[in-house]
């Protein structure tokens, strides 16, 4: 059962965070790139659903394991003609069939995930073969030093920010899933603590 902290603190804290200015502007650079039946892993409290154009999009399907981050996503803002459905579930075991998106996006969500390998694998199954995951992600910062940090301030961080990971490595994790990297940019998020800010984005085809 999740404790007090968990339901009430943490969401409070996890929303201060992603939905800074510097991060909605990362948000914004990959997710209106999304098309077709569009699948969201750990949709969260919704700060994506802004950024679909619905001229390309048919329907997003958000899952996320969080009952109180998943009654938030409902009434996030959003075009009204956009098609969105919020379900429970987890990264590592979807409830779909194999190729039935065309466009899986993955937001600062493979640095909480129990097991990121497992959640990139499921993302590539459910991707149809000419799909494209679009993903915008913190991780380990290039800098040894700053990297040395990370690992230093990990164990704690990860208690007090819903198991939040400051050193999973990103376009390498994604490449040994399985995915081709098509383009990628990265830097460190502005206003934002360094030892987090590390940001890599971009897309990625399942083959």
């Amino acid at each position: 059962m999740a404790s007090l902290y968990d339901r009430f603190i943490l969401p409070k804290l996890l929303g201060c965070a992603c939905s800074s200015s510097p991060i909605m502007r990362q948000r914004a650079k990959v997710v209106p790139r999304a098309e077709g039946r569009v699948l969201e892993l750990g949709v969260g409290m919704g700060l994506n659903l802004a950024y679909y154009d619905p001229e390309k999009v048919t329907g997003v399907i958000g899952v996320d394991p969080a009952a109180e981050l998943r009654a938030t996503a409902l009434a996030a803002p959003r075009d009204p003609r956009l098609a969105v459905a919020i379900e429970a579930g987890t990264a590592e075991a979807l409830p779909f069939e194999d190729k039935s998106f065309d466009t899986v996006v993955c937001t600062f969500t493979l640095c909480s995930v129990c097991a990121p390998a497992q959640a990139l694998a499921e993302a590539r199954r459910v991707l149809r073969p000419e799909g494209r995951l679009l993903f915008c992600e913190h991780g380990l910062a290039p800098d040894a030093g700053l990297a040395k940090w990370q690992r230093r301030i990990e164990p704690v961080w990860k208690r007090i920010a819903g198991g939040c990971h400051l050193t999973r490595p990103i376009e390498s994790a994604i490449a040994a899933a399985g995915f081709t990297v098509r383009d990628i940019d990265h830097m460190y998020v502005p206003k934002t603590p360094k030892f987090a800010a590390w940001n890599e984005w971009g897309s990625a085809s399942p083959g």
